[in-house]
């Protein structure tokens, strides 16, 4: 008996030619999941790169807000109740930051124009403790996203992710769920009716 025809299947071919022509991950790029990515870790998430090495590669997640907040978590942020995001699996122990304010808090790498990775945690507490910075342009992290020596490249071949160039609204959305949404609006084209796919392929 012939299979009832799924006005919103997708063609197998046309879903892997979604994928071709993808830029290389650098610092500065946007890995956004495969919308049938089932990794508890990394589904429907977005990471930006902030380093790609030879060596390996490093990145944050951008939308998957966690559940404490940095006063319940440092106690000299006391009274500022911001919100923390779950970078990735890697040293959930350790505390990082993006920001936009290279001439206030020095040590930071930049990583694309006008956002910075970490830099002095000290000087940082301050500016924010007397409201000094707008917190809009900060992104704390509870750990990260590594990858070992080619391991992103090989998820790269599987189609595990697509990618684009990051922007500053992205990496500093203000509505986290709408994060992956918007990356793949950012890619344009046809990448939209991806926000649509089902996490489960066979429920389409």
């Amino acid at each position: 008996m012939p299979l009832k025809k799924n006005k919103r299947f997708v063609p197998l071919n046309k879903l892997i030619s979604y994928f071709r022509n993808m830029i290389a991950p650098a610092p500065g790029i946007l890995l956004i999941a495969d919308p049938f990515l089932k990794d508890p870790h990394f589904m429907r998430t977005v990471v930006f790169i902030c380093e790609h090495q030879e060596e390996g590669s490093f990145g944050f997640v951008l939308n998957k807000q966690f559940e404490q907040t940095m006063d319940e978590l440092i106690t000299s942020f006391e009274g500022f109740p911001i919100p923390v995001y779950y970078g990735g699996p890697v040293q959930m122990d350790t505390i990082h930051f993006l920001h936009q304010y290279p001439e206030l808090i020095p040590g930071g790498q930049e990583v694309m124009k006008g956002v910075y990775w970490g830099g002095d945690f000290e000087m940082l507490t301050n500016l924010v403790k007397n409201n000094a910075i707008d917190l809009s342009k900060i992104r704390f992290f509870l750990g990260y996203s590594g990858w070992s020596s080619g391991q992103l490249g090989d998820e790269m071949k599987e189609k595990t992710w697509l990618t684009v160039s990051a922007t500053r609204n992205l990496i500093f959305h203000q509505q986290p769920d709408e994060v992956w949404k918007d990356s793949l609006k950012h890619l344009g084209g046809d990448y939209e009716m991806m926000i649509n796919f089902p996490i489960d392929p066979q429920l389409n």
